[in-house]
């Protein structure tokens, strides 16, 4: 019997102050293929750690702050905002990308859940 392979950054999602778990909430109000493609990206890179592109990169201009990329169908574009907290990938924020640049809005609230991590 083959031996399953250990996740290299297991992924746990941002709680807020109330026990909420907005990227959770995000997923589950997805469709079920949108969630299974999304959560197979999360999956590579938590085996596949440290990953690139096309899956994963980091964000440039906000330090610590990594997306996971994610194609859905229609030509449709998902992002997950994560960053590396005590050995896990804490699932920051995400959200369905409707223009080319990232809008700082997103950002802004990845950057805040991630700075209440480091407290």
């Amino acid at each position: 019997m083959s031996e399953i392979p250990a996740k290299r950054l297991p992924a746990r999602f941002f709680a807020n102050e109330s026990g909420n778990e907005p990227v959770r909430d995000w997923l589950l109000s997805l469709s079920d293929e949108d969630r299974k493609i999304i959560g197979g990206d999360i999956k590579a890179v938590e085996f596949g750690w440290p990953i690139g592109m096309p899956i994963c990169r980091p964000i440039s201009g906000r330090k610590g702050l990594w997306e996971v990329r994610s194609n859905l169908p229609g030509g449709r574009i998902a992002r997950v905002l994560f960053c590396i907290h005590d050995g896990h990938l804490a699932l920051l924020h995400g959200f369905e990308k409707k223009t080319q640049k990232t809008p700082d809005r997103d950002l802004d609230v990845a950057v805040k859940r991630m700075k209440g991590l480091q407290r």
